[in-house]
């Protein structure tokens, strides 16, 4: 836990998670243009901008993402703007949310180096 006690996942976790075929949702909330340039392509991984998440709340997850109890990684560039967005999500009632420490950066880094950086 970091020290705003917004629950993190770290990537080695995650990507067992991946590998292993396990039944969770990745919410990437960069912006389109970071999401086409680096991103971990699987069909567990839906994008959430938080800029629209500030301007729609709810409204902006698709219908498959409001379940209260399903578990989510939210997932950004380093790992700020989805801590703000996990913590904003256990406010609304999200029970299952963690932040992937170090982000997609860290992802690239200590996994998978081909989806590149930016």
């Amino acid at each position: 836990m970091n020290p705003n006690d917004i629950p993190e996942i770290d990537v080695q976790t995650v990507a067992q998670k991946l590998k292993a075929g396990e039944k969770f949702t990745i919410v990437d909330v960069r912006e389109t243009w970071e999401v086409e340039t680096v991103g971990i392509k699987d069909e567990r991984v839906v994008v959430v901008p938080l800029s629209r998440i500030s301007a729609e709340g709810e409204n902006a997850f698709p219908e498959a993402t409001r379940d209260r109890q399903a578990q989510f990684v939210v997932m950004c560039h380093r790992g700020v703007r989805s801590a703000k967005a996990t913590a904003w999500m256990k406010q609304q009632g999200w029970q299952n949310v963690v932040s992937l420490r170090g982000g997609i950066a860290a992802y690239a880094e200590e996994i998978d180096p081909s989806i590149g950086t930016y």
